[in-house]
């Protein structure tokens, strides 16, 4: 359910008075994907939910990202996240905030934490050029290390993951999105399974696709993409729908980055694809099933491409 943000009656020039606990003020260092939203004037937002390492901001505003997530360094990098050194405490959902002019204040009955944004990180970095022998390497180490898991992920192979993955291979456009469609908010929590999977395909397609210069991946994923966000703030929760909209442009955790790079051959694999499958109870193995539905599409959108070529070398023969 979103929690709404639009105020009430008096509500709006209020809510700074409202503040009643003490004042702590705190750098972050912010994903550029927030940009518009913290460099924008300010807005009100109304805290979604708090944990012990990160609590989540809902903005009033029609442009993404729409939620905010404010994470120790100890918590999980979202894309859309502002990383800070000093512990959260004192919050809880419904708690009043405010996003912009480079700040974020968040007001709860025990703190009133004001956060100045100090540095920028780029939750989108491109990876150097790989090839597809490197590829089909990594495609049989990810699938050696995902069964050996016993993190499993929360959907079932058939059905709507089972064709989002066919169609991927095939480049089937309708089947892909056809898929995609069934998979928006399925499953339970903040962060359904069928978003997580999604995500994971979505930065894998267009990362890998323009690493292995492989144009039909990234194809496929400019169309995935205007399909989960079309409506996405009204199929799965506000988190999510965020975390879509980042994944459509290629912007991931640190964790689905890692597993990337060590797929394209710049960092060790193994280790870094165990630090994603140990995400959440069933996230990390979710984004880690769509990463490799993404890894195996772009292997074979890359054969076909070198098999066109050779066609149309020998008909110029």
């Amino acid at each position: 359910m979103t929690v709404g943000t639009r105020p009430r009656a008096r509500r709006a020039t209020a809510t700074a008075s409202r503040f009643t606990g003490n004042p702590v003020y705190a750098s972050g260092a912010a994903s550029v994907a927030l940009r518009p939203a913290l460099e924008s004037p300010r807005r009100p937002a109304r805290v979604l939910a708090a944990f012990p390492l990160a609590v989540y901001l809902e903005v009033r505003s029609e442009t993404e990202p729409h939620v905010i997530a404010v994470v120790t360094g100890k918590a999980t990098r979202l894309p859309n996240a502002v990383v800070l050194s000093e512990p959260l405490d004192g919050f809880s959902a419904g708690d009043d905030g405010w996003v912009g002019d480079g700040s974020i204040e968040i007001g709860g009955h025990r703190e009133h934490l004001g956060i100045q944004v100090r540095r920028w990180w780029d939750p989108a970095p491109r990876l150097g050029p790989t090839d597809p022998v490197r590829l089909t390497q990594a495609l049989t180490l990810l699938e050696e290390i995902r069964a050996a898991s016993p993190r499993r992920p929360g959907l079932d192979p058939a059905g709507a993951p089972g064709l989002l993955a066919d169609g991927c291979r095939a480049g089937s456009l309708i089947d892909s999105v056809t898929a995609a469609e069934r998979l928006i908010g399925l499953g339970p929590g903040l962060t359904p399974s069928g978003d997580d999977m999604l995500a994971g395909l979505l930065v894998a397609l267009r990362h890998l696709g323009l690493a292995a210069g492989v144009p039909r991946a990234v194809w496929l994923a400019d169309w995935l993409a205007a399909t989960v966000t079309y409506d996405a703030r009204t199929r799965t929760t506000p988190i999510s729908a965020t975390l879509l909209h980042c994944a459509a442009r290629g912007e991931a955790s640190q964790e689905v980055l890692g597993v990337l790079r060590g797929v394209a051959g710049h960092q060790p694999l193994e280790p870094a694809a165990h630090r994603l499958l140990r995400l959440g109870h069933t996230s990390g193995a979710d984004m880690a099933w769509g990463v490799h539905i993404g890894l195996s599409a772009v292997l074979s959108q890359s054969a076909l491409l070198s098999h066109s070529a050779v066609l149309s070398h020998g008909e110029r023969s």
